[in-house]
């Protein structure tokens, strides 16, 4: 049977040596035996799982994740259902990422629509950053802020 060493696996399946140590660590890649050398020896099939591994990754899934597609794909008598029921789940939290990415950005573009150019000594921005509450941060100043800021930019 044809094994191969760290440096092998890792060259055909596009990623570092520690990547695949972390994942023997992390239980996605099974220890391989050794060689009386202390060279690890992997079986040609080590390839393909660090590959499967990495193209979850790429989509999306995180690590545990990957873990439990590991799982469903190893044993055959788990239905198709679940693999979908997973990547559906995975989906709903992109979307929610997504929602929170973009509420995000617009706090993000208020706050920089509420900064003059040419101010020198006053930036509404650093200002709204160093008062928000951290659980309103991706919400951006308030109205009433802006309002109070406006009138205070007026009698200045």
């Amino acid at each position: 049977m044809e094994t191969l060493r760290i440096g092998e696996v890792a060259g055909r399946a596009g990623v570092n040596v520690q990547t695949l140590r972390f994942y023997e660590r992390r239980g996605l890649l099974p220890e391989p035996p050794r060689r009386a050398s202390g060279y690890r020896e992997y079986a040609p099939e080590s390839v393909r799982r660090v590959r499967f591994i990495k193209r979850a990754q790429e989509i999306g899934f995180t690590l545990a994740e990957v873990e439990e597609l590991l799982r469903l794909r190893e044993d055959p008598r788990i239905p198709c259902r679940e693999v979908r029921a997973t990547a559906e789940t995975k989906i709903a939290d992109i979307e929610e990422k997504m929602r929170r990415l973009r509420a995000m950005r617009a706090a993000l573009a208020a706050l920089v629509e509420s900064c003059v150019a040419n101010r020198e000594h006053h930036c509404p921005l650093l200002e709204a950053l160093d008062e928000a509450p951290v659980r309103s941060r991706a919400r951006g100043p308030k109205s009433s802020d802006r309002k109070r800021r406006n009138h205070d930019d007026a009698n200045a």
